[in-house]
């Protein structure tokens, strides 16, 4: 079998990024080449550095450089509140709401039995070790509302109730600024089943 070339070797590397293709890859692996070699190798140092430097928060699971990210270090964060989500972005977008203050599990995955994703696989018994420290009074389970965050948060909801623990969801409904008329009958059923007192 003829082995890749160096320029193959780039473009099958950049494809492993999500909605990368083949002619994407190329393409971005011809611009690098042809008209920014600086930045090529300005993304190599900074790639290898993260891989030397990052790691998982000891605590909430999340990427730092130190043990603790700067969330779980953070003393105004109220530490009876949970927020359970799939990744470090999904905790990103919750954080830039500026509506939650209290800490997170980031699970690094959702359960995925298809794929093999099984509940070790998303750091199962380490949120269970964080959420029954006797400190966390309510985990909030902000999961992706697909079939497997559905389902991811059902196991980890039914796994913690066990245990004493209050269990919340993210409410689903009708989008801000949307109107009714565009929004999905999925999106609206939701809403209305998951309707509150005002």
């Amino acid at each position: 079998m003829k082995s890749l070339s160096s320029l193959e070797q780039l473009a099958e590397a950049l494809r492993r990024l999500p909605g990368v293709g083949p002619k994407s890859a190329l393409r971005m692996t011809y611009h690098l080449l042809q008209h920014d070699r600086e930045g090529a190798e300005q993304i190599g140092k900074a790639m290898l550095n993260a891989l030397n430097m990052v790691h998982n928060c000891r605590s909430c699971n999340t990427f730092t450089e130190n043990e603790l990210c700067d969330t779980c270090v953070d003393v105004q964060r109220d530490v009876s509140m949970l927020c359970v989500v799939e990744s470090p972005s999904d905790q990103l977008m919750i954080e830039q709401t500026m509506t939650f203050k209290g800490l997170y599990f980031v699970l690094m995955g959702r359960l995925s039995p298809l794929d093999g994703v099984g509940p070790q696989d998303i750091h199962l018994e380490k949120l269970i070790q964080r959420a029954t420290d006797g400190v966390v009074k309510e985990v909030v389970l902000a999961t992706n509302f697909n079939n497997e965050g559905e389902a991811t948060a059902h196991y980890i909801s039914e796994t913690l109730k066990v245990r004493g623990l209050h269990v919340s969801r993210l409410a689903r409904g009708v989008p801000v600024g949307g109107e009714l008329e565009y929004v999905d009958p999925g999106t609206i059923a939701r809403a209305m089943l998951d309707r509150r007192v005002t």
